[in-house]
């Protein structure tokens, strides 16, 4: 088995070195749009409604970059009050009442955001939320702003001046908007389990995907929760789970030869083996249904069961190098690091 059982240090994702940062000029036109890769807590600095909002986003962003060396971005959204809205309760006819908003609009929101931090208790979160909040940056304090926000802002600095307080003060943290909803409900990882990860040369744990696809699993036939065990039968478990162990490695490494992107995972109980490292598994389409994704249609049809002997009601998983696939491949989660330990 290519691992150890020790627990390694690891370096931790979140506020990011300002040293990392290109020495280059910013493009004055980029916007630095916020994506699913950032975060996953960002700082809310502030937000730019209206006419003009675009504008004094940018040039806060920028600043941020350029002025502060913060990793800033940009996250936009459109609200429509246009439409008629279903009201409280009936009309005489049972129908339910409909209503309209009495400001009818269009309206563009633009946040200016700044991360990235692995949760929104890390230190670093709450050293740059402090900073945040007692900055005055330019595109705060000067005269060109347009957006309604900003003329808030600039009634906020004369008695923010007195106090101290810059007129971010009321950022605060929030988690990156564009992650899907159960993200932070995958199952995060105890020590053991890391443990025997550790030095994995391709493991599940590198995967910079959301998701992969488990092609093959190999088991102890065992926990080591089990109770009233022999120390003869806990041994054979062990045994057997190193055997599972091995087994995944030679599958991972006969996986990337053929050129298939092959991660291993190892837990108490058993060993498994992924191919692919996706976003998301489905991409919608232009009539608003939903096709699974290629990449994962790829992966299932080469390396599940033969689909017309399938069809025939012959189940037979493929062998790789004389190595047992599962009869059915399927997308898993790609299991999280505890905060801290990324």
């Amino acid at each position: 088995m290519a691992g150890s059982w020790s627990v390694p240090a690891r370096a931790q994702s979140g506020w990011l070195p300002t040293t990392w940062f290109s020495k280059q000029k910013i493009d004055p036109q980029a916007m630095f749009p916020l994506s699913e890769r950032d975060g996953p807590w960002l700082v809310l600095a502030t937000t730019f409604r209206g006419e003009g909002a675009r504008d004094d986003a940018r040039r806060l962003v920028q600043e941020l970059r350029g002025r502060f060396k913060m990793r800033a971005y940009t996250h936009e959204q459109a609200f429509d009050f246009t439409g008629a809205q279903r009201g409280l309760g009936l009309n005489p006819d049972g129908s339910p009442k409909r209503m309209r908003y009495a400001n009818a609009q269009q309206v563009v929101e633009v946040a200016v955001m700044v991360g990235d931090f692995a949760s929104c208790d890390d230190s670093r979160a709450q050293k740059a939320l402090a900073t945040i909040k007692s900055l005055q940056p330019e595109a705060l304090t000067g005269e060109q702003g347009k957006s309604r926000a900003f003329a808030d802002f600039r009634r906020m600095i004369g008695l923010d001046k007195q106090a101290g307080r810059g007129p971010m003060r009321l950022a605060f943290m929030i988690p990156n908007p564009l992650l899907p909803e159960d993200f932070f409900n995958r199952p995060q990882l105890d020590d053991f389990v890391i443990g025997i990860n550790a030095d994995v040369e391709h493991s599940l744990l590198d995967c910079p995907g959301r998701y992969s696809v488990r092609v093959a699993t190999f088991t102890g036939a065992g926990t080591f929760a089990d109770q009233k065990t022999t120390a003869a039968e806990e041994a054979g478990f062990e045994s057997r789970l190193v055997q599972a162990a091995e087994k995944a490695h030679r599958l991972t490494v006969a996986l990337r030869r053929q050129g298939w992107q092959a991660w291993e995972f190892h837990d108490r109980e058993s060993s498994m083996v992924c191919v692919g490292s996706l976003s998301q598994l489905a991409i919608e389409q232009q009539d608003g249904s939903s096709q699974p994704h290629p990449e994962l249609v790829r992966i299932t049809t080469a390396l599940g069961p033969d689909p017309d002997r399938l069809a025939a009601g012959a189940i037979l998983p493929k062998r790789i190098e004389g190595i047992l696939l599962d009869v059915q491949p399927r997308p898993v989660d790609v299991p999280r690091l505890p905060i801290g330990r990324r």
